[in-house]
């Protein structure tokens, strides 16, 4: 039950001064629908109208606030588009009143002529003369408290002026009570940090520019509270795992042995590390949620068969899901070619599987005549029956959030729940590590496997494509295959398709009927069949949008080429660039840059030509992009965070991950003081997951 001292701040805001239906619908739109919401709506700048300059004084275009007599009205014909001036001047100058479309009477009863007013708003030089156009602010002497020193800018939305919205900020403020203090008093004086509801107040009536920082102290408090909500509630879910009875499955061996006998490669110590800290996972009596994080071509998929091998030896069956079609079944190809000399059954199952070879495999799944079974979302639909469960293997990780991953675990046998490994080729940053999948153990693979060349990745202007197209010839001529990437336009998949169409006739204009394309409005099955061209040989170039998935496998393709490469994330170029050098012979990566104009597109490019290490480059992508471009922020892995910044306080997050752990040991149940006050601040930000499997557990 959320507590009752947060009853006020959970209020709809049509409960707020000023606020009826339709400004309650526009504020949804942008803030939320809870006075909670405008807590969390920060000022991002703030007019500073404590300058009170004699007219003489003023330089320069800025806010001011001015003490002036008012001379002359200079009234527009009815019908005429001039505008209403009004003159007026101190003992320093004189300044112009702008107003268009106003109304006469109305200017004349604020500014009557002869009598002194105070005026706060722009002053702007134009032609040598002072000039305001529509003051802020037209009072009496005695008025002068109306003003405020420092007014603070909010973000809007159309049809909320920017003094509605202090207005109504002002109002959800009024409602702020103290809470529990749930932070640790000497991290409070270490940090100089204030209370909840001073750090609240603190940040919507800055002071000063230094007051909007993110590393303010009222800020750096908010975020500290918001990460610590997030820490704390992964952490329980954590907890909550590992009480689940799990299946101790525990590896003999053998199967494992026997694959890496008949690899045509040693595993690198990276995979070997990896591979031990989920054995271990297995063998425990709870579930395991263990996240492995590896780069490009790090060998992730060896170590998960060797993984659900040993759920086979344990009699149990394992399931590997993959995001597509295609990458299911090349994961099927792949582990069908490593268990050729062992005495395992593996199947594939998708969408695309129909009428009696289904029904068939579905019998045989549920009769225990398949160890593994590869597929698609297909895998958990309620016809698919398993004998027996023990271990699933996730792809492509960051496309389920932590809820999934429950209800995932708890397909298992009854009274046991599911061992989880899910996988990412997608390098992911320390800091979102800890936030999006804290609810899980990680391993990282950060070794490339022997025998790896190094990929030569170019930059070049986008006016010599005639000589990129040439060498594209020359190269083709000695068999090699050519993946051709088109830009992304605008976030509009209608313009991507316009921009491949067009590339690919050019392409094909040159070529002939050696090029191929694929893209994002097609269907599975023809996707599948243009990709299947160009794996098989028939195809030299593939022209696609950003559509070739992660992991899609041809090792006969050299040369990646990546037009428009200013417009990609560097973890976008980056996942590109390594599907090629997956074979033997060396590879190149060309990025096709048309005009950099920011320095941010220069810093990217410059970083690809440089390193070839995912997890650097993800470090520099969060840093350069922010979290939400980096895992996609239509993903449901990630928390939607509303005070913290995770790229410019994200160095907060490993220290509330510490305190999160610490709580826990100390108070598993949160009841002590301080427990009582954390499932306060779990209400606040809205975690109630973790308070529900506290009260659950």
């Amino acid at each position: 039950m959320r507590p009752e001292i947060l009853y006020p701040f959970f209020a709809d805001t049509v409960s707020l001064p000023g606020v009826g239906g339709r400004i309650a619908t526009l504020l949804g739109k942008i803030v939320g629908r809870k006075v909670l919401d405008m807590f969390w709506h920060l000022p991002v700048d703030m007019i500073d109208r404590g300058a009170m300059p004699k007219l003489g004084e003023i330089t320069y275009d800025h806010v001011v606030t001015c003490e002036v007599t008012i001379d002359k009205h200079d009234a527009p014909l009815r019908g005429s588009r001039r505008p209403y001036r009004v003159w007026c001047h101190d003992a320093t100058g004189q300044m112009q009143i702008i107003f268009f479309h106003a109304k006469g009477d109305y200017i004349q009863r604020q500014l009557p002529e002869g009598e002194l007013r105070l005026i706060s708003g722009k002053v702007e030089i134009f032609n040598g003369q002072l000039q305001m156009t529509h003051p802020d602010y037209m009072l009496r002497q005695d008025q002068r408290d109306q003003i405020p020193k420092v007014e603070p800018i909010y973000p809007l939305t159309a049809g909320i002026s920017g003094k509605v919205m202090a207005k109504i900020i002002g109002g959800a403020l009024e409602r702020l009570v103290d809470l529990p203090e749930w932070q640790d008093t000497s991290l409070l004086a270490r940090e100089k940090w204030p209370s909840w509801r001073a750090a609240v107040e603190a940040a919507h009536r800055p002071e000063s520019q230094g007051d909007l920082l993110t590393s303010s102290p009222a800020r750096m408090r908010l975020a500290y509270d918001e990460f610590l909500a997030n820490q704390l509630a992964l952490e329980i879910m954590r907890r909550q795992v590992k009480k689940k009875k799990g299946r101790s499955l525990t590896p003999t061996g053998k199967l494992k042995d026997q694959l890496v006998a008949h690899l045509p490669y040693q595993l690198t110590g990276a995979q070997q590390r990896s591979l031990a800290e989920i054995e271990q996972d297995l063998a425990a009596p709870y579930a395991m949620m263990r996240l492995l994080q590896g780069d490009v071509g790090s060998g992730k998929t060896v170590v998960a068969l060797a993984a659900l091998l040993t759920a086979v030896e344990n009699g149990a069956q394992g399931a590997m899901i993959a995001p597509t079609e295609i990458l299911a079944r090349q994961h099927y190809d792949s582990l069908l070619e490593m268990t050729e000399n062992l005495n395992v059954r593996v199947a594939v199952l998708t969408g695309r599987d129909k009428g009696k070879t289904r029904a068939a495999l579905l019998t045989d799944l549920a009769a225990g005549e398949i160890d593994i079974l590869v597929g698609t979302h297909a895998l958990f639909q309620k016809d698919v029956i398993y004998h027996d469960l023990a271990f699933v293997v996730i792809d492509e990780q960051h496309r389920f959030g932590v809820e999934q991953r429950m209800a995932l675990s708890a397909k298992g046998r009854a009274g046991a729940a599911m061992d989880v490994l899910a996988m990412t080729a997608t390098p992911i940053p320390r800091t979102l590590t800890l936030t999006a999948y804290g609810d899980m153990d990680a391993s990282r693979l950060d070794e490339k496997p022997p025998g790896r060349k190094p990929i030569d990745t170019r930059t070049i202007p986008l006016n010599r494509l005639d000589e990129v197209v040439q060498g594209i010839r020359r190269a083709i001529t000695t068999g090699t295959r050519v993946f051709w990437i088109c830009p992304l336009v605008e976030e509009s998949e209608v313009l991507d398709l316009a921009a491949a169409k067009e590339r690919f006739r050019h392409l094909e204009q040159v070529f002939g009927t050696r090029v191929g394309l694929v893209h994002g409005k097609m269907k599975p099955k023809e996707k599948d069949q243009v990709m299947a061209k160009f794996a098989g040989g028939d195809l030299d170039i593939l022209v696609a949008t950003t559509v070739v998935e992660v992991g899609v496998n041809v090792p006969e393709a050299t040369i990646m080429v990546i037009e428009h490469a200013e417009r990609f994330g560097l973890s976008q170029l980056h996942q590109l660039r390594g599907r090629v050098g997956r074979g033997a012979d060396k590879s190149t990566c060309l990025l096709l840059y048309g005009t950099l104009g920011g320095e941010t597109a220069k810093a990217r490019l410059k970083i690809m030509r440089e390193t070839e290490d995912g997890f650097l480059i993800a470090e520099e992508d969060l840093r350069l992009r922010g979290a939400g471009e980096l895992l996609g922020t239509r993903q449901s892995g990630l928390p939607n965070f509303r005070v913290a910044s995770l790229e410019e306080q994200g160095s907060l997050i490993a220290m509330a991950r510490d305190d999160a752990r610490m709580i826990l040991e100390k108070d598993p149940e949160l009841k002590s003081g301080r427990g009582q006050a954390l499932r306060v601040l779990l209400y606040l930000f809205e975690r109630d997951e973790g308070v529900k499997y506290l009260t659950s557990g």
